[in-house]
């Protein structure tokens, strides 16, 4: 049987593991909380820090292969493990490009893949100069996530508000539709490419409100869109999993964003909207099975469960009840106990026929459902 690890033990690696239960994988995980959402459903569950070279080291060399949650992981001690034997996905080279914001867009600029016009700064000083290049989008090279690590440069006023460290300045795109694609490929090169997904943000967050799959798009449209989310995957020369997160303009022009070099939120939806969920797919790879059918059963939409504001502390989850009773709705709840505004709780997976229908229901789960605390 072999040997799994996830490092990081969130939300992705609770579902990397539901889906693995499936599979005769005998499963690792290391996290610094004891208490994380993966915990309790893996085999073995190691308390350390995915920075630190020595715990990352120590608990990934007698794996046969090891998986990230979230890129803020120690590479030098990936490259050692894979340098040993272990199996990485993604492999370190291709986490290195995508970890740092800087290099993530030198790299799509060097494979002459469509993405925004950028100017790279290294202090607050070097942006201040920038003052014709705004409006434009300010994003921290390194650290960033969920929202954090990006700000918005609208006008010469806003040029105080960037990042006082190595950044990339990134040109406002006139957006129309944002959108995620994932990409599955195996050791052998071979990929599964998922139908892409319509994201409406939340504003104020900058976290994913809610999405639409498929994604309402022109044919000639989506032909371009898997093309560049390939070659991106292509370029990176690692087996895994990819999300690519790309931008339509008003023109119809797309442009990559970003890539994530996991599974994702963009996902979660596959687990039942899809014959094969992403989690499922990225067990194929590692495990060396044949992949999946990416193709959809029905239509879908998630709605993601955030902590509501004004409310932290031990995790409730209000109107649960009400939400169960419409139908084709799927809870995922992500065993947090404790809430604060913005923190990712759970996600609710809506099946329908229409667009509309999505929308409507969507809007409903977001109206009843609040997650709050329990007061005392």
């Amino acid at each position: 049987m072999l040997k799994v690890g996830i490092l990081g033990g969130g939300q992705l690696g609770r579902m990397l593991l539901q889906a693995a239960a499936n599979y005769p994988v005998e499963t690792f995980v290391m996290e610094n909380d004891d208490e994380c959402p993966a915990a309790h459903l893996c085999h073995h569950f190691t308390k350390g820090d995915i920075k630190n070279f020595d715990d990352v080291y120590n608990f990934g060399k007698n794996l046969n292969a090891i998986t990230i949650e979230i890129e803020s992981v120690n590479e030098d001690a990936l490259e050692k493990l894979e340098s040993e034997g272990v199996k990485i996905y993604p492999k370190p080279s291709a986490l290195r490009i995508i970890k740092n914001k800087i290099l993530q867009k030198e790299f799509y600029k060097n494979s002459e893949i469509p993405t925004s016009a950028f100017i790279i700064t290294q202090n607050l000083a070097d942006l201040q100069k920038q003052e014709n290049f705004i409006p434009a989008v300010h994003k921290i090279a390194m650290g960033g996530y969920d929202g954090r690590g990006v700000q918005l440069i609208k006008t010469k006023d806003d040029l105080s508000k960037g990042f006082d460290a190595p950044s990339v300045l990134e040109k406002l795109v006139n957006i129309d539709k944002e959108i995620s694609v994932i990409v599955a490929v195996n050791e052998k090169g071979i990929h599964a490419v998922y139908p892409p997904v319509d994201m409406v943000f939340d504003q104020y967050l900058n976290l994913l409100d809610y999405q639409v799959s498929p994604a309402d798009i022109a044919e000639k449209t989506l032909w371009k869109v898997e093309a560049i989310a390939l070659k991106v995957v292509k370029h990176l020369k690692s087996p895994g999993i990819f999300a690519v997160e790309m931008f339509i303009d008003k023109q119809g022009e797309v442009f990559v964003n970003e890539t994530a070099p996991r599974v994702h939120n963009s996902g979660h939806h596959t687990i039942e909207a899809n014959f094969s969920s992403q989690f499922d797919m990225l067990l194929r790879v590692m495990l060396n099975y044949p992949l999946g059918n990416t193709k959809h059963i029905m239509p879908a939409a998630i709605v993601n469960l955030l902590g509501a504001e004004g409310f932290s502390g031990a995790a409730n989850y209000d109107g649960l009840n009400d939400v169960l009773k419409l139908d084709n709705v799927f809870v995922h709840i992500y065993g947090k106990k404790q809430t604060k505004p913005g923190r990712k709780m759970g996600h609710v997976t809506i099946l329908g026929k229409t667009k509309q229908d999505l929308i409507y229901t969507a809007h409903q789960v977001k109206q009843i459902l609040k997650v709050v605390s329990v007061k005392s």
